[in-house]
């Protein structure tokens, strides 16, 4: 099948949306499927204000045009609900297209997070942008049900993965915990508001508390908490590593829909610690390495005490191919309008 994917998120960008499409198309790609991406580095953009990483592109509905009728795809899925989203959006609309949509992220919950607007204003928006998708792919349960009281139809289940290889607890590598006083307690993913990252910092915790990513709020919160350690980004490599080296996993955030980290960290033989919310009540169903708890401070001491080996058996439920399965049979292929069969094109007119 030849599959183009449109997305406002793409590399160098580092986060949950980009990471799920990579391996996604590895391994769509594996199976023997062509794929087009179609993402911001081929327009002209400008940064996302408050998110610079993101790239927003401008004038891209022509271009994107003449890109989805040249590759002429058989399934398009429109990935994120950006510029170039609605641009996809639109050329399937005017063409009579099926396409499928997918909501990796909460942006009512993250706008309200950062303007004060409460989120239900901003869900008008995030229906009128879906309502069109044959399938709007979401990667919980929790949150598919959430979805359905706001009125969105025709959700689907599309999980997540993990590379078991790369996270792994360090078994195969005779790798061992570093010389820095333990517990360590682990925070991975972007600096930002919306993360709900100060409740964690500010919890009296034995040990040391470790922050990986980068973002908006990383120079106020590093000047605010000068206990805490701030690593900064990490390639997956040393991410990998760092995972190794902590005793804890700590999930803050109250507004993911899914938390791919949440399965790296457990990969990696981590006990996780989080609320009990959409995105972690889902992957951490059943997983006797987790602690989900209101209160932080009590999920963060009961995980310490949980057994790692928990971990690693419960995020070996978690897989790529598994869950591209899930996502190609959630597309809605066409029977393709950008292509005229050759029966139905008209017969040239004999000269002479």
């Amino acid at each position: 099948m030849r599959i183009c994917i449109v997305t406002d998120a793409w590399s160098p960008q580092v986060n949950g949306v980009v990471k799920t499409l990579e391996h996604t198309i590895a391994e769509l790609e594996k199976a023997g499927h062509t794929v087009l991406v179609v993402e911001p580095s081929e327009f002209l953009s400008l940064p996302c204000p408050g998110y610079a990483e993101i790239r927003l592109s401008l004038f891209s509905y022509a271009k994107m045009s003449n890109m989805l009728e040249d590759f002429m795809p058989d399934a398009l899925h429109v990935a994120t609900e950006g510029p170039l989203g609605i641009s996809a959006r639109r050329f399937a609309l005017s063409r009579g297209l099926n396409f499928t949509s997918a909501y990796h992220t909460k942006f009512p919950e993250y706008l309200q997070a950062r303007t004060g607007v409460p989120a239900r204003m901003f869900y008008p928006a995030m229906h009128w942008f879906h309502k069109p998708s044959k399938a709007v792919m979401v990667s919980t349960d929790t949150v598919i049900r959430e979805l359905r009281g706001h009125g969105f139809q025709r959700l689907v289940k599309w999980s997540r993965g993990v590379d078991l290889a790369l996270f792994n607890d360090g078994s195969t590598l005779n790798a061992s915990k570093t010389d820095v006083e333990l517990p360590i307690f682990l925070y991975v993913g972007r600096i930002a508001v919306e993360k709900n990252i100060e409740e964690f910092l500010g919890l009296k915790l034995p040990g040391e508390k470790w922050l990986v990513g980068s973002g908006p709020a990383l120079a106020e919160l590093a000047d605010k908490y000068p206990d805490a350690v701030f690593l900064g980004a990490k390639s997956h490599a040393e991410l990998a590593g760092i995972y190794r080296q902590a005793s804890v996993f700590v999930f803050p955030s109250k507004t993911d829909t899914f938390g791919l980290v949440l399965l790296e960290a457990l990969a990696s033989g981590l006990p996780v610690a989080a609320f009990p919310v959409a995105g972690p009540i889902d992957v951490l169903q059943g997983c006797e390495a987790a602690a989900l708890r209101h209160d932080l401070l009590e999920a963060c001491l009961t995980a310490l005490e949980l057994n790692p080996r928990h971990a690693r058996e419960h995020a070996e439920k978690f897989t790529w191919q598994k869950t591209t399965h899930q996502f190609a049979s959630n597309l809605c292929p066409n029977e393709n309008p950008l292509r005229l069969p050759v029966q139905n094109m008209p017969a040239k007119t004999p000269r002479g």
